[in-house]
């Protein structure tokens, strides 16, 4: 496996998207791969520290929030990651754009729990777990990908990216029984014994079975009914002694 070399205290900030040849799309997404050998010291993460805040776009509005993390590990060897695998409780997703007084709050995260979306009752938990990483060379970009033009369209690959992504970060995420591995780039430090990593990046939540409101109809386009299947995630990391 291709491990992440953490030069020196702090090594850079920020992250995001793909190219590697396949400007249509904004994160790589393949089958799944085989899990790195978590090799060296294991940090604990820090869960207070540690989040999925998504976004998700329909021509009317914006819905986003967050995914709090329950446990996970990350390996580190010398100044080398290894491997890690992080777990995220998706029935205590939380949607940031309204309040939890709301009638309205109550039945958008009753429908993202339902069927329609995550299925909670039979998948209450999403993981990312490390399969690989290699360095963000010089030369390498980030593609953004083509969407279908509304006052919502979603975000773009560069603009939910920050300035200096460090490494590829390769891994398994599993969402509603479905694991797939995702490529995209993040920023990755090392501080006093303690490990930061962020990133940010596309999904097609259709790859993973989210598939309520598909996009793909052009008559649905039309008439501006549907919900994007792009989602905008950015994944918060911290893992310490």
């Amino acid at each position: 496996m291709k491990t992440i070399k953490l030069s020196g205290l702090v090594v850079a900030t920020a992250l995001l998207a793909f190219s590697c040849n396949k400007p249509s799309e904004t994160v790589e997404t393949t089958e799944a791969q085989e899990v790195a050998a978590a090799e060296g010291k294991s940090l604990e993460i820090v869960p207070e520290a540690t989040t999925i805040a998504w976004r998700g776009y329909k021509p009317a509005g914006q819905h986003f929030g967050k995914i709090p993390a329950v446990e996970g590990t990350l390996a580190v060897q010398g100044e080398e990651i290894t491997g890690g695998k992080f777990t995220f409780d998706i029935t205590g997703l939380k949607i940031e754009d309204m309040e939890e007084t709301d009638e309205s709050y109550g039945k958008l995260w009753g429908h993202l729990q339902s069927p329609d979306f995550f299925d909670a009752a039979n998948h209450p938990q999403a993981t990312f777990e490390i399969t690989s990483v290699e360095p963000f060379k010089e030369g390498d970009e980030i593609a953004d990908q083509e969407q279908f033009a509304t006052d919502n369209t979603p975000k773009a690959a560069s603009e939910l990216s920050p300035a200096n992504p460090t490494h590829w970060i390769s891994g398994n995420l599993t969402m509603r029984g479905t694991t797939k591995n995702i490529k995209f780039p993040a920023a990755v430090s090392l501080e006093n014994g303690a490990v930061t990593a962020k990133a940010g990046f596309n999904i097609d939540r259709t790859a993973w079975g989210l598939a309520y409101g598909d996009e793909a109809t052009a008559v649905d386009k039309a008439k501006d009914k549907f919900i994007y299947n792009t989602v905008s995630l950015t994944l918060d990391v911290k893992a310490a002694e």
